[in-house]
């Protein structure tokens, strides 16, 4: 199709006049319309600084950034343009024509070639520049896609040399590595990530820049026109798909990739080195010569050149000779990877009746196109593509919701207009414009769902305008339909018109669960609950009421402030959260009659409620009614779960229903039946054993035949039933009845293993010996020997055990008598304030003989010895002398001047007579720690210094 304006909106009226029409003809015509395709692209050329720039020069090639526009052109100049077409830098860069140019990923640099031999590196926001020489048409050009923030400046570049020249930046400078030569001019390069597709003479190649290898060869397509006529185009649709255009053939090849690690934690595709790791995943062949190729979302962008025709066929040759003058028009087709075209637009670009196939070329914008979905891209993410001519440029952009909606008035398709402004969000005017007539149209088709499903966008905060559709709805008996877009603010309705939307959702059963739903989403202030109340009360207990009224109804009782009602329909109804429905509003007086629905909704919770309130319902209450349930649930496993909880609680609040208890475990949980026998005194012995014998319970018949005095039956059951020899012992042992002993050894007396097991278990209650003795002659007893062995040793370590600790007794006596023995040796030393002035001004003698008794600890007293207490040197009595008294425990008293001079006497009689002197015994009467390594260590100080401990000189006279 032509290149069209944009479609007016006077062609909505139009379409609405030919609606009105009914003759056949025009009825044709609407078919017609209905399979006409609506265009994917839009079109406009490219203003600003393009018209004077080319007026002078004419455009050769173009690249695209993410922020602006490399624009080449036969003269050798490169223009930095805006995506208005506004120039902001030019470079000069070459002496011939660019050929090709390239942007880095960031959009900092940009690379181009030239027939005059050479490479141009420019920064745009710099002034850096490199300039590369390589003497032969240099034809395409790649910049390594981290360009800018590497350091090693990457590029690739070739032409009609046939050499693809990797260059890189060295410790040395600028280096060339030949990555290809030999077949033929290099025709184009692109670079993704890090890998390189060229295309020359002999097909299309792939070079892994990472892993420094080659991946892949892709043949020229057989047949194709020589390069030099018709180009090769390839473009890298995401980090693993590169498709190739060449003549009438377009190739999609898929890279298998696989993931490493990178340094910053970061995943990165590579590229697998194998020739076997690139998959062919679509070709076919057109019936027009391919001048670009560009992805667009699923399919394909492809600028198509048309071949001449002469004689009615097409010309398709290898040497496609062209006569200047008789082009026609460049076509921009989308296709799928099946080759079926989705659109057609033939573009009237300025000269094309002169121009080649190779004087146009295709480049789009960089995208993710992840928002892509449904034909349709999200605002601002949508691609852009670009027609280059030599004198012209053409933007072709993908049509938005605004197009589309545009297109669909046009054509008179209400419904899809309607639904295109709601999915993309239409200008107010253009909503009004289509849904204006539309909702009647729709009442008087009987559509009244879908109406109701256009007011929203229709009537929109127009209040007068709602009440009135709701009334017309409820006059049609169809309001149900409305009520889910009825607004309940913004804008908010009369309290009517909600109370008759609910009343009519209450009456119809069909729409009960969408009466409870706008129950619980409307909020509660906007209508009265007690109108609808009245309207569903009367379908109470009849065959209308379903559960999602009856919820309604309950929803309806709580906003009118009625809990116990609303809480009576969350109990038969089985609601979850009924339990915090409760707590919330103090209803546990409300629980007496639904004790069978609390407990089947939440046992353990119901349970704990049951128990905390018992005052409110008592155990016998809550039993009756469990016990009158057995046609609605497990009761009595209900009953047991309530009885223990309130035995754990309670012992003895539940005493009237013990002897059901011991059932309940038997049947429930045997484990906790013994604890239970154990802890309570209210169930009858004779019952409960009845129970445990029916349901075989050896242990706790054993504990009831215990109870009830039968010692000797429940040794029986222990021994013949349990089998269990070391029980038998402690129940015999707990029993403290030499007679169970006797019956305990006869009864193992016919079982050999029993016996050697009550051999290993009596040591300390029972005399092994004694059992011996007992066993009949003959009888063979397993391992006799090894437990024999085992007795004998385990009553050697008792008795070793009993003499240690006899030993370690005696030795702790003999240590206190030692110590207190010490102890007593011990003197005490009193003295008062008078005491210490005088003994300042006694003469050396005291003060010498005050040093030679380091260890006297003095103790001041305020009051006098009183009584008649006399020195046992002087004979006088304390009290007449104002002097320090020592004290000694054998209960002998002296003045310390009395005590320090006999000492001191002594000492130098000893001196004279040297060698006569005989060692009396001291002693101490210090007081340090009261310890006895110190007290040895004094002596020991004392000794080696020669001094003498002050001691009772009449019970050393005695001792001598």
């Amino acid at each position: 199709m032509q290149m069209s304006p944009f479609p007016s909106e006077n062609g909505v009226e139009g379409d609405d006049e030919r609606e009105e029409e009914e003759d056949d003809e025009v009825e044709d015509d609407e078919e017609e319309e209905e399979d006409e395709e609506e265009p994917r692209l839009k079109y406009q050329r490219m203003g600003g600084s393009i018209p004077s720039l080319m007026s002078s020069d004419a455009a050769s090639c173009i690249a695209v950034a993410e922020r602006m526009i490399a624009l080449g052109t036969h003269d050798g100049a490169v223009h930095i343009l805006d995506f208005l077409g506004n120039q902001v830098k030019e470079f000069p860069a070459h002496s011939a024509a660019v050929n090709d140019l390239s942007f880095d990923l960031d959009g900092e640099y940009v690379g181009s070639c030239s027939d005059d031999g050479t490479v141009v590196i420019n920064s745009l926001f710099t002034d850096e520049k490199m300039k590369f020489n390589y003497h032969r048409p240099m034809k395409a050009i790649a910049l390594d896609p981290d360009y800018a923030r590497k350091a090693s400046r990457r590029f690739v570049a070739g032409g009609l040399a046939g050499h693809l020249f990797f260059n890189s930046k060295k410790w040395l400078g600028y280096k060339d590595q030949v990555l290809h030569s030999g077949e033929g001019p290099i025709h184009t390069v692109k670079w993704r990530t890090s890998l390189i597709a060229w295309a020359n003479d002999a097909g299309v190649k792939v070079y892994d820049a990472a892993n420094d290898q080659r991946i892949t060869f892709i043949e020229r397509p057989r047949g194709s026109p020589r390069p030099e006529i018709l180009l090769p185009h390839l473009v890298w649709q995401d980090d693993t798909l590169l498709v190739i255009g060449w003549g009438t053939s377009i190739k999609i090849a898929s890279i298998r990739t696989s993931q490493y690690k990178g340094a910053n934690g970061t995943y990165r595709q590579v590229a697998m080195a194998s020739t076997n790791q690139v998959d062919i995943v679509a070709s076919f062949q057109t019936s027009y010569y391919i001048s670009g190729i560009a992805p667009f979302g699923d399919a394909l962008v492809v600028l198509a050149y048309i071949p001449v025709e002469e004689d009615g066929e097409r010309e398709f040759s290898s040497t496609m000779p062209l006569r200047l003058g008789n082009a026609q028009r460049p076509e921009v087709r989308i296709v799928t990877w099946n080759n079926d075209e989705l659109s057609t637009d033939a573009l009237p670009v300025h000269g094309f009746e002169h121009y080649k196939e190779k004087d146009y070329s295709l480049a789009h914008a960089p995208f993710s196109g992840s928002s892509y979905a449904g034909g349709q891209w999200a605002a601002g993410d949508e691609p852009l593509y670009y027609i280059v001519s030599p004198k012209d440029v053409v933007i072709a952009k993908p049509r938005d919701a605004e197009d589309h909606i545009a297109w669909l008035l046009q054509h008179g398709w209400h419904e899809k207009a309607l639904a295109a402004v709601e999915a993309g969000q239409g200008r107010s005017e253009l909503l009004d414009e289509v849904g204006s007539r539309y909702l009647d149209h729709l009442i008087v088709e009987r559509k009244y769902a879908e109406a109701a499903s256009l007011c929203p966008k229709l009537l929109r905060g127009s209040a007068s305008a709602w009440e009135r559709w709701v009334f017309h709805f409820a006059h049609l008996r169809q309001l149900p339909v409305l009520v889910p877009y009825i607004p309940t603010e913004n804008p908010r309705l009369r309290d009517t018109a909600y109370e008759v939307a609910l009343v009519a959702l209450a009456t119809n059963p069909a729409f009960h669960k969408d009466l409870l739903s706008t129950v619980k989403n409307w909020p509660p202030v906007i209508y009265s609950a007690l109108p609808v109340i009245s309207a569903i009360e009367p379908q109470l207990n009849t065959s209308s009421m379903t559960d999602a009224l009856k919820e309604a109804l309950a929803e309806l009782y709580v906003i009118d402030g009625q809990y116990e009602k609303a809480f009576s329909l969350y109990a038969d109804l089985m609601k979850p959260d009924i339990f915090d429905f409760l707590e919330k509003h103090n209803l546990q007086d409300s629980i007496r009659e639904k004790v069978v629905q609390l407990v089947m909704l939440d046992c353990k919770h119901a349970v704990s409620l049951l128990i905390q309130n018992r005052d409110v319902i008592t155990p016998p209450e809550v039993v009756s009614q469990l016990l009158s349930a057995n046609n609605k649930c497990d009761s009595r496993y209900f009953l047991h779960l309530y009885l223990h909880s309130l035995f754990e609680v309670n012992p003895h609040a539940g005493k009237d229903f013990h002897d059901m208890q011991v059932e309940l475990y038997a049947d429930y949980d045997p484990k906790m039946l013994l604890p239970f026998l154990r802890s309570s005194q209210h169930y009858t012995l004779e019952k409960a054993y009845e129970i445990c014998v029916r349901r075989d319970l050896l242990k706790e018949q054993v504990f009831i035949l215990g109870r009830m005095g039968n010692s000797r039956q429940a040794l029986a059951v222990i021994i013949n039933k349990l089998g269990d020899i070391q029980e038998a012992v402690e129940f015999v042992s707990m029993q403290h009845d030499d007679d169970l002993w006797e019956e305990l050894i006869k009864q193992c007396l016919n079982k050999p293993e029993m016996v050697g097991v009550l051999l290993e278990h009596t040591v300390g209650n029972l005399d092994p010996l004694y059992i011996v003795n007992m066993l009949p002659n003959g009888l063979e007893i397993p391992r006799l020997r090894d437990r024999l062995v085992k007795i004998i040793t385990d009553y050697r370590t008792e008795t070793s055990l009993r003499h240690g600790c006899n030993d370690i007794l005696k030795a702790d006596c003999v240590n206190l008598l030692v110590k207190c023995y010490k102890e007593a040796r011990r003197a005490v030393c009193l003295s008062n304030e008078e005491d210490d002035s005088r003994s300042k001004r006694d003469g050396s003698r005291t003060s010498q003989a005050t040093e030679k008794a380091p260890s006297v600890r003095n103790m001041e007293v305020k009051s006098k010895t009183r009584g008649g207490a006399r020195c046992c040197m002087c004979f006088d009595p304390f009290s007449i002398q104002n002097v320090s008294v020592i004290v000694f425990f054998c209960c002998h008293a002296y003045h310390t001047t009395c005590l320090m001079d006999a000492a001191y006497t002594s000492k130098n009689n000893g001196k004279k007579g040297a060698g006569a002197t005989s060692r009396q015994p001291e002693l101490n009467y210090a007081y340090d720690n009261g310890a006895d390594d110190e007290e040895e260590e004094d002596e020991d100080e004392d000794n080696r210094s020669g001094r003498t401990r002050m001691r009772c000189i009449l019970c050393t006279t005695a001792s001598s």
